[in-house]
């Protein structure tokens, strides 16, 4: 019957042309992702991961060869083109392995494992990846980008050793798993709990001294934004009014708001500066980052008021409004570096195109992004970032600085219509839960910070998106959504960033729906995914034995880590449900890390911010009342971050608001310790209490 079927096929793309010319087509034509569509008609016979590729490998006793990458990855489109898309290389791969092609934001689980290889075996990091295992899973080898002639060079070599020498190669594949485990390895800290101020100083002491304090961000290049450390740093400058940990943050989100990495006429960032100036971008635009760093500065705006602050979220989330958001209210993952296999073509000017866009407004463009004739990047190529004042370019013009901005305005307007008539870069409209989520805490927090009702509406029509697509009523979460359909049972991650978002979501509306059903996410994670031994979360659930390892996440890299924002989440839950299991929970996961993050802080920054509200005690701010929003919406326009808000305007079942509500009148309740100062109506008293505890 299968091979009729095969027939009929056949006759119909010779006759009718469905398969549109293409010379080869893989098993990868059936996925959703546009990763691995993107390599559909490669002439490597690629596979998803699954039951078929692993049963054949085994079948056949063929080493897997695992590919992973990311639709937005510029390296992992130049070896498509100069490796995978050659039919002498893929002869060769098909004939000695079983090829996987994996997406690294689908299954982030299998990333990390076999990241863990390439930088035990190879000492390398990044993507494209390509992995070498054993017909079980087993890595025994890992690298990142090949030229064609290494690349050739590499399958050959393991090619002969697997025929020749497997004993050495099955040896190498015990030592690499058992080596993955030690690296991510964590131990109950059996010690007694020492959460103090002195301790959180010793590691941002620590912290400091891989901080650039020119040019911002962390010392050397590439300069990734990493918000979490910002975030953390902003809130460790308000617990211990350190000027120079809020100089830090402020140095660095000038230079990234002035920097290449930020699209000065489309709005959004791209994920990393491969310099240390902050200048040339990869261009791919991730909605991850974006997402973190509208929330992270509305926290500094919260802080300072600095006008350029409200300028970047608004510039943003006009971005992610135009680029990445679907009509179901859901958000897609990003945009690619590249467009017609050029990296950065889409964004970059030469000073001809200027002078003929702009005309007589085109020296001041060019004067005010560090444009120059010949080219700033390469190849007679612009990028537009700032480096001198508005203040200075219009007393060189001899204009106004009201003047200079009206021109600026003008003139972006007219490049990014010029713009749009390029070929753009190419859209990955899956939409992964996790990243959804924290693009919902952006919106919440724009929101929170600015008042935009329009924020608001969006963060609920995302919320709305993923309760009815993407989380059933028993609590299960999906990963990915595509084609209208929810695939993959979700991570860790996708668990911790939707209750964080669900919390916030909560402190923005006072709907205590919100607040429940991140309680009932928090229960289904602690019965699905927590390791009884440690406290600790596991990324996949306990039961899944799909890979070699199981492991939990920790590190707080480019988001945060699953461990850490839980962490956060069981401590903000423990204080609105007077849950002293979660606060004692989340109090072992941070002593759990306490040797590691005192170690390497830049990687455990979520943490930090954990510790600190174990070392110091939040407040408990209840708001009751008619006018409770728009008094909570007043208390915003002050950074609180050890604020945590209850409200409701008639009657709650939260215990914290029992007995707080006083007929006719809006009422605010200070908290701390299960000690609340006198209620007061008055906003400013209430800021003066939080200051006098």
């Amino acid at each position: 019957m299968n091979k009729i079927f095969h027939f009929i096929y056949v006759v119909f793309v010779v006759f009718y042309g469905t398969a549109q010319d293409h010379n080869y087509t893989n098993a990868l034509i059936n996925e959703s992702s546009p990763y691995l569509l993107q390599h559909a008609h490669n002439p490597v016979n690629w596979y998803p991961w699954g039951e078929e590729a692993l049963t054949k490998a085994k079948q056949e006793d063929k080493i897997l060869l695992i590919s992973i990458g990311y639709s937005a990855c510029h390296w992992c489109h130049v070896m498509e083109h100069e490796s995978f898309e050659d039919t002498t290389i893929a002869r060769l791969m098909n004939e000695h392995f079983v090829c996987i092609k994996v997406d690294r934001e689908e299954r982030p689980d299998i990333d990390k494992l076999y990241m863990n290889a390439a930088l035990l075996t190879n000492g390398v990091t990044g993507w494209p990846l390509n992995a070498f295992a054993l017909p079980d899973g087993s890595p025994f080898f890992g690298g990142t980008y090949y030229t064609p002639a290494q690349w050739t060079k590499m399958l050959t070599y393991i090619t002969q050793e697997y025929a020749n020498d497997r004993e050495k190669i099955e040896e190498t594949a015990k030592l690499v798993t058992n080596g993955i485990h030690a690296v991510n390895e964590i131990l109950l800290n059996t010690d007694e709990k020492a959460f103090s101020v002195e301790v959180i100083s010793t590691s941002y002491t620590e912290l400091f001294k891989g901080l650039d304090t020119e040019k911002g961000g962390k010392l050397g290049a590439p300069k990734f934004p990493t918000p979490s450390v910002w975030k953390g740093l902003l809130q460790y400058s308000e617990l211990m009014n350190n000027q120079a940990a809020l100089e830090q943050v402020n140095l660095t989100l000038t230079t990234i708001a002035n920097g290449g990495i930020n699209d000065h006429l489309g709005g959004g960032f791209s994920r990393y500066a491969t310099d240390e100036d902050w200048k040339v971008p990869h261009f791919e635009k991730m909605l991850y980052d974006n997402a973190q760093l509208v929330e992270l500065y509305c926290l500094a705006w919260q802080k300072t008021k600095l006008p350029l602050y409200k300028e970047v979220v608004f510039e943003t989330l006009e971005f992610i409004e135009r680029n990445l958001t679907a009509p179901n209210g859901g958000f897609y993952s990003s945009l690619d570096a590249d467009s017609e296999r050029e990296e950065g073509k889409y964004y970059v000017w030469s000073a001809r195109e200027l002078h003929e866009i702009l005309a007589k407004d085109a020296a001041l463009f060019m004067e005010y992004y560090s444009i120059t004739d010949t080219g700033n990047w390469e190849e007679g190529k612009n990028i537009l970032f700032k480096q001198t004042s508005d203040e200075e370019v219009a007393k060189n013009a001899g204009i106004t600085v009201e003047q200079l901005r009206s021109k600026l305005d003008a003139s972006r307007k007219k490049l990014l219509s010029e713009r749009k008539k390029r070929v753009q870069p190419t859209l990955d409209d899956k939409i992964l839960t996790s990243w959804n989520a924290l693009m919902l805490k952006g919106y919440v927090q724009a929101y929170r910070t600015f008042g935009e009702k329009k924020h608001l509406k969006s963060a609920k029509k995302n919320a709305q998106f993923l309760l009815e697509n993407m989380v059933t009523d028993a609590g299960e979460i999906k990963r990915t959504y595509k084609n209208g359909k929810a695939t993959i049972p979700a991570f860790m991650d996708d668990y911790a960033f939707v209750i964080s978002s669900f919390i916030d979501l909560y402190e923005a509306t006072f709907d205590q729906e919100w607040l429940d059903k991140a309680d009932d996410l928090t229960q289904f994670s602690i019965q699905h995914f927590q390791d009884t031994a440690t406290k600790m979360f596991l990324f996949s659930r306990v039961s899944s034995k799909e890979l070699v390892t199981q492991e939990a996440e920790i590190y707080d890299q480019v988001t945060p880590s699953s461990n850490s924002e839980m962490a956060i989440n069981l401590i903000r839950l423990g204080h609105y449900f007077t849950n002293t299991e979660y606060l004692e929970t989340a109090a072992q996961m941070v002593s759990n890390i306490q040797p590691k993050k005192t170690k390497n802080p830049y990687f455990y920054s979520n943490w930090a911010r954990a510790e600190q509200f174990l070392a110091n005690e939040p407040f408990e701010v209840a708001i009751t009342g008619k006018n409770a929003q728009k008094v909570r919406h007043e208390m915003d326009q002050y950074y609180l971050p050890f604020v945590f808000f209850y409200g409701a305007k008639k009657s709650s079942s939260l215990e914290s608001l029992e007995g707080k509500f006083v007929k006719g009148q809006t009422t605010i309740y200070v908290c701390r310790n299960k000690s609340c100062k006198a209620p007061t109506q008055s906003i400013e008293k209430a800021i003066e209490q939080l200051n006098s505890y």
